[in-house]
C-alpha cells in the first residue's frame, strides 16, 4: 500500500567516500525536510550504490536523531544470473531495506562485463532471495508509449515490484496525467532534477526524448521553483519525491526550497 507519510529524498552521485560524507553533512545542516538518500551506481566511480549507502550511514543522523533513510540503485544488467545477489549481505549488514533496481545504461556494455538480464529478473530475484527487502522500479515517461511503458511496469509489479521511481519530470501536468493512469496502492517516487543549460537541455532532449513545457528555462532559479511546485504536487497524493542535483551542487539547487 503507499506510504501515508510523504518523504523527500536527495539523489547523491557516489563520486568517493568523501565526496558522499561531504555532500550527506550539508544535507544534515541545511536540509532538515530530507529524510532520504538514494544513489546511482555509475561505473565511471569506483564507489558502487551499496557501498555508499554505507558510507552515508555512517556519516550523519538526520536532525531528530533518527537515520536517514537510504535506497542503493541496482543495475540489473550487472548481476550473474547463476550467482548470489553481489550486494545481499552488505544490504543486511547495513540494515538497508529499500532498493531500485534499473536495467543499466546500454553505453556501458562495451567496456563492463555485463549479463543478459533485465528489470524484471533482478526484481524476482530480490523477493526470492531478499524478501525483506522493498523493491522499487523505474518508470520512464519519455522512451516509449504510454501503454508500452505501462505494460513493462506491470511486469515489474508482477515480479514483487512494490513502489516505482520515475524518470525526472519538467511539468506537473505530464504529472498529472501519468498519476491518473499508475495503480492504486502503488509508492510512487517522482524525479526532479537540473538542467541549467542550453546543452544539457537538448542532451535531455536527444538522449532521453523529453518534450520540455513552452515554460521551462535552462536556469537554476527555474529549476528550484519546479522542485517547490513537485514536492506539492507529490505531497498532495501522499506520494514521494527525490531531487536530483546534476552539474550543479546540493546546496545551489536545494538551498532554500522549502
Amino acid at each position: 500500500m503507499t506510504s501515508t507519510q510523504p518523504r523527500i529524498s536527495v539523489e547523491l552521485v557516489p563520486r568517493s567516500v568523501e565526496s558522499v560524507r561531504t555532500e550527506m553533512a550539508q544535507v544534515h545542516a541545511h536540509l532538515p525536510w530530507v529524510d532520504t538518500i538514494n544513489i546511482p551506481d555509475l561505473l565511471k566511480f569506483e564507489l558502487r550504490s551499496w557501498e555508499a549507502t554505507k558510507v552515508a550511514g555512517e556519516a550523519v543522523r538526520r536532525p531528530d536523531g533518527t537515520a536517514y533513510r537510504r535506497i542503493p540503485h541496482i543495475r540489473a544488467a550487472d548481476v550473474n544470473p547463476d550467482a548470489p545477489l553481489p550486494m545481499g549481505q552488505d544490504l543486511l549488514d547495513q540494515g538497508v531495506d529499500e532498493v531500485l533496481v534499473v536495467s543499466g545504461d546500454d553505453a556501458d556494455y562495451f567496456t563492463h562485463h555485463t549479463y543478459p538480464v533485465d528489470a524484471v529478473d533482478v526484481i524476482r530475484r530480490f523477493r526470492a532471495e531478499l524478501p525483506q527487502v522493498r523493491v522499487y522500479a523505474g518508470l520512464d515517461p519519455y522512451r516509449t508509449g504510454i501503454a508500452q511503458e505501462m505494460r513493462y511496469l506491470e511486469r515489474k509489479l508482477a515480479a514483487g515490484a512494490s513502489g516505482i521511481f520515475t524518470q525526472p519530470f519538467f511539468d506537473t501536468h505530464l504529472m498529472a496525467a501519468w498519476a491518473g493512469i499508475l495503480p492504486q496502492g502503488v509508492d510512487v517516487w517522482w524525479g526532479a532534477t537540473t538542467v541549467t543549460t542550453k546543452g544539457a537541455a537538448g542532451y535531455w532532449r536527444r538522449r532521453n526524448l523529453v518534450a520540455f513545457p513552452t515554460t521551462f528555462a535552462p536556469t537554476i532559479d527555474w529549476q528550484r521553483e519546479f522542485a517547490r511546485r513537485a514536492i506539492d504536487f507529490a505531497r498532495e497524493r501522499g506520494q514521494h519525491i527525490y531531487l536530483m542535483p546534476v552539474r550543479t551542487s546540493v546546496m545551489d539547487y536545494l538551498a532554500g526550497v522549502l
